[in-house]
C-alpha cells in the first residue's frame, strides 16, 4: 500500500515518520518553498523539531505524482490552506475511492465550516475520514505511546484506516462514526489550551487550571451539541483526551501562545517567534462567531479572543471572568 502525506510541517513529517513501516511506499508532499534542501537530500529536518525519515520516504512538490496510486492520503496542512489544497487535489486527479484522512484541527474562517465540510464542498464524492486525539508531536517522535480516533460515517472506511495506521505499542486507533464530535473536540480544545498556558504563566495555581479545563469543556460540549455532536464523543480521545494533553504541556503550541500572551507579548510577535501555526488563535474567533450565531455563552473562549485580538491586560481579563454573574453548573448526562 501507499501512503501520501500532504503537508511537510511538523505534524505531517511526524506522521510520515511514525507510519513508514506500515506502508510499502510513503510520499511527503510540500510546496517547493516549504521543502528545505536538508529535507529533500537527507530526509532530515531540525525545525521546529528534529525528524529523520527513512530513505524509502519520497519528498516531492509534484502533487500529481505524490497522490498517484496512494491508498491513503493524509491532509496535514493548516486549516486556512485546506480548501486550496483540495482544489489542487482535484486538479491533480484525486480519485473518489482514495481515502483522504484529515489530520488538521480547526475551523475555516469566515465560513465557520469544519474541515470535513470544507473538503466535501470541494470534493463531494471523496472517501473521507478524520484523525484526531492527544498527539503531541515531540512525544510521538520519542516513541511514547498514545491513541487517537478515526472518524467516518462509513464504519468500514474508518476500520480500514484504523488497521492501516495503527502502530503496535505506539499508536492505537479507535473508530468512531461521530465526525462532528471528533472534529469539534479536536478543534475547540485548542482555545482552552491557550487559556491554560495563560493561567499557568500568571501563576494562578492548579485550582484555576482545573476550573479552566472543566468550564472550557462545558463550552466545547455546549457548542458541539448544538451543531449535532454526540456529547459522549467529547469525553473521548478527541475531546477530553486531547484537552488534557494540550492544556498540560508546554510542548503544545497553543499552550505556548497562552503563556506568551500572559507575559504581555503581542500575538503577531508570538506567531513570528513560534514559526509554526497555532490553530487556537483563529479558532478563538471562530468559536465566538459560532456561539453568537447559536446564542450560546462561551466566556473562557471569549476571554481568549480578547487576549489575542485586543489590548486587554491579563489581570483585567481574569477579573472579568471571575466576576461574571453567578449561575448553575450544567449537566449533560
Amino acid at each position: 500500500m501507499k501512503l501520501t502525506v500532504i503537508g511537510a510541517g511538523c505534524w505531517g513529517l511526524t506522521l510520515a515518520w511514525l507510519l513508514t513501516d506500515n506502508f510499502e511506499n510513503v510520499t511527503v508532499w510540500g510546496r517547493e518553498k516549504d521543502l528545505s534542501e536538508d529535507l529533500i537530500k537527507n530526509k532530515h529536518t531540525s525545525k521546529p523539531l528534529e525528524v529523520q525519515l527513512k530513505d524509502k520516504v519520497e519528498i516531492t512538490s509534484n502533487l500529481e505524482e505524490a497522490i498517484k496510486n496512494a491508498d491513503i492520503i493524509l491532509n496535514v496542512v493548516a486549516t486556512s490552506g485546506t480548501r486550496d489544497v483540495c482544489e489542487n487535489l482535484k486538479k491533480a486527479g484525486i480519485k473518489p475511492e482514495q481515502i483522504l484522512v484529515n489530520a488538521s484541527k480547526g475551523i475555516e474562517l469566515p465560513s465557520l465550516m469544519r474541515m470535513s465540510e470544507v473538503i466535501k464542498d470541494v470534493l463531494p464524492e471523496q472517501k473521507l475520514a478524520i484523525l484526531s486525539g492527544p498527539t503531541l508531536a515531540k512525544e510521538v517522535l520519542a516513541g511514547l505511546p498514545t491513541a487517537a480516533s478515526v472518524a467516518c460515517e462509513d464504519i468500514k472506511t474508518a476500520e480500514f484506516v484504523q488497521k492501516a495506521c495503527t502502530v503496535p505499542s505506539k499508536f492505537r486507533l479507535y473508530t468512531n462514526t461521530d465526525v462532528i464530535g471528533v472534529e469539534l473536540g479536536g478543534s475547540l480544545k485548542n482555545v482552552i489550551a491557550i487559556a491554560s498556558g495563560f493561567a499557568k504563566t500568571m501563576g494562578l495555581g492548579d485550582n484555576c487550571t482545573g476550573t479552566l479545563l472543566t468550564r472550557g469543556m462545558a463550552e466545547i460540549v455546549r457548542v458541539s451539541i448544538q451543531l449535532g455532536a454526540n456529547p459522549s464523543t467529547l469525553y473521548g480521545l478527541s475531546g477530553m483526551g486531547d484537552l488534557i494533553a494540550t492544556c498540560s504541556s508546554p510542548m503544545s503550541r497553543n499552550y505556548t501562545v497562552g503563556s506568551m500572551l500572559a507575559k504581555g507579548k503581542k500575538i503577531d510577535d508570538i506567531l513570528s517567534e513560534l514559526g509554526s501555526v497555532a490553530e487556537g488563535v483563529k479558532t478563538s474567533k471562530a468559536i465566538c462567531e459560532l456561539a453568537k450565531k447559536l446564542d450560546i455563552e462561551v466566556p473562557v473562549s471569549s476571554a481568549i479572543y480578547e487576549a489575542v485580538y485586543t489590548d486587554i491586560t491579563p489581570q483585567a481579563l481574569l477579573e472579568k471572568l471571575m466576576n461574571r454573574k453567578l449561575k448553575e453548573e450544567e449537566r449533560y448526562v
